[in-house]
């Protein structure tokens, strides 16, 4: 903490340009009036720190005011509050609290006093009257504790041109990534560009985690209409590079998922990135369909029509995601009901969408793929259509799981699995071990690794649905089934996402131990070295937990849990 000393010091350099007079005067038409605000200002506690100091003793000066009056004004009002502050801090650092501690304590008092008080009128007038950035302003954006202040008042205070124009300083200091508040950095146009390359640097950085910098992005772009149209436009341009385009037309993408899904109706502006303007029918058509949200036989029938004639649109008219969810949810949803004579249309456009792709020359489409898939789709609707018991789907397994090596099939599988499985008396009327449903599910997680983060979603919704009308020993067996299609999911490739669920079960210590011990038996016997250091960091506390795997260990350490462990003591770093 500086001494007294030391403060007094740092106030006189600050204020040495007040001394300076430049010769003349400002010509007072209200002495006594003048005198008595002056006076009015001396009076209130401690002004004698004020910053403005200077220049209220030279308009009393200048007015005729009595030297010994502002003197004993300023004297008898004189509390030292912040040489108080400072005294108080040295004693408690003399008492053996850590300097930092003490620090923070002062810091976290002056926040929360300056949000109680905080009047944006008169913030903004420190720039009217400074005319430049004061100096305090700067060196206060170099701490982190004054910056998060700032974003609390600026999301407070919108229209504040102090906090804005504090906002750019940050910015242009290089915090543009602790800027979370999009609110706060909708304001200028700099300082979003700045905070949105920074989201997508972190979209291309991630991993595992992936679908958390998709989600954190999507919703600051989807902040406003303006930030939207900005972004987007962005993003397209850079969708069109040929390295790392596909990756951001998937951030494209996802990012107009997340402004349907919060009731925003962006379809003009997707279809306005999406070449093809040409097409007007089609396009019409298409436009419909998505700004209501449902498919219709009408608009459907102009769109086959279009694909089937000798010089169709462009294919990717047609990969709309929200387009392609709605065609794909009309033919394997469950309950869904199609016309029986516009049904192969639906299909066509959902084979051609999947399976087409764009020859050398304009209007020649390759479609090699077309007629399988057309096929593959039309077996799998017939199946998921019916209401076929178990043991009348185990006849379809070969056809089934034939037909699931198709993406867009395997897709529709997952969407009719789902819909079947959590109905609620779905396990209650299940006989078998493993359904046959949920076996599916394992050869599309086989088959198909993009389609891994939905399938965890599934099985974490069926694992944490209450099952109430089962025994508890049924619903024990129910969730051991569930952890067995966990570690098929994770022996084929899902390792992380999985792993963080399940401990985060124990340690939300919401989950029956002998689950997360039927877990880690079975992972302990799917797995061999080399490990990661990410993957020891999620199994090995689970694996030292004594409640979890004391049981489990044998004399000797030739039981998979010892073994597990000295391995990773000796060859893998944390």
């Amino acid at each position: 903490m500086p001494s007294q000393y030391d403060e007094e010091r740092v106030w006189e350099g600050q204020n040495q340009n007040h001394y300076e007079d430049d010769g003349t005067e400002d010509v007072i038409d209200n002495p006594e009036e003048v005198l008595q605000e002056c006076l009015e200002k001396f009076k209130t506690p401690d002004y004698i720190m004020e910053p403005g100091i200077f220049g209220q003793l030279k308009r009393y000066f200048q007015a005729g005011g009595n030297p010994e009056q502002v003197i004993e004004q300023l004297s008898i009002n004189y509390n030292a509050v912040a040489q108080m502050a400072n005294l108080l801090a040295e004693w408690l650092i003399l008492g053996g609290v850590k300097v930092t501690e003490v620090q923070a304590m002062v810091e976290n008092h002056l926040k929360d006093m300056i949000l109680k008080t905080f009047d944006p009128k008169k913030a903004d007038t420190i720039f009217t009257e400074e005319g430049e950035t004061p100096a305090w302003l700067t060196e206060m954006i170099e701490h982190p504790t004054w910056r998060s202040l700032i974003y609390r008042l600026a999301e407070e205070y919108p229209d504040c041109l102090m906090l804005n124009f504090t906002i750019k300083l940050i910015s242009d200091a290089g915090f543009q990534g602790e800027i979370t508040s999009i609110s706060t950095a909708a304001q200028q146009i700099e300082v979003f560009s700045r905070v949105l390359k920074s989201a997508i640097v972190g979209f291309l950085q991630s991993s595992d985690q992936w679908q958390n910098s998709v989600t954190e992005c999507a919703k600051m772009v989807c902040h406003g209409a303006h930030t939207y149209v900005y972004s987007q436009v962005i993003v397209h341009i850079l969708s069109q590079e040929p390295r790392g385009g596909a990756i951001m037309k998937r951030l494209n993408q996802e990012i107009t998922r997340c402004a349907q899904e919060s009731g925003h109706d962006v379809t003009p502006i997707t279809l306005a990135l999406t070449p093809g303007e040409s097409w007007r029918n089609a396009r019409t058509a298409l436009a419909a369909m998505l700004s209501r949200g449902a498919l219709n036989p009408a608009d459907i029938t102009v769109l086959f029509r279009a694909y089937t004639q000798p010089d169709p649109p462009p294919v990717h008219l047609l990969r709309i995601p929200h387009f392609l969810e709605l065609l794909v949810d009309s033919l394997f949803k469950s309950g869904s009901k199609l016309n029986p004579e516009h049904k192969p249309k639906y299909m066509h456009l959902l084979a051609y969408a999947a399976s087409v792709c764009e020859g050398p020359a304009p209007g020649r489409p390759i479609k090699d793929e077309l007629k399988a898939t057309m096929q593959a789709i039309e077996k799998i609707h017939t199946v998921c259509s019916s209401s076929a018991s178990s043991s009348e789907l185990l006849a379809e397994l070969p056809a089934l799981y034939h037909c699931i090596r198709f993406p867009v099939v395997g897709m529709g599988v997952l969407v009719w699995v789902e819909g079947v499985v959590t109905e609620k008396s779905y396990f209650k009327l299940c006989t078998e071990h493993c359904p046959v449903h949920l076996a599916l599910l394992d050869e599309v997680a086989s088959c198909h690794p993009l389609l891994h983060h939905r399938l965890l979603k599934l099985l974490v919704q069926l694992f944490e649905s209450p099952q109430d009308e089962l025994e508890i020993l049924v619903q024990l067996e129910l969730r051991k089934m569930l952890l067995d299609r966990m570690v098929n999911l994770l022996s084929r490739g899902c390792v992380v996402p999985v792993l963080q669920y399940i401990k985060a079960c124990w340690q939300r210590d919401d989950t029956d131990i002998s689950l997360i011990r039927y877990f880690i038996t079975e992972v302990l016997d799917a797995i061999a070295p080399p490990y990661t250091p990410e993957f020891v960091q999620l199994v090995l506390p689970m694996v030292e937990n004594e409640d979890i795997t004391g049981t489990m260990r044998a004399e000797g350490e030739k039981d998979p849990v010892s073994e597990f462990r000295v391995h990773c003591k000796a060859h893998v770093v944390v």
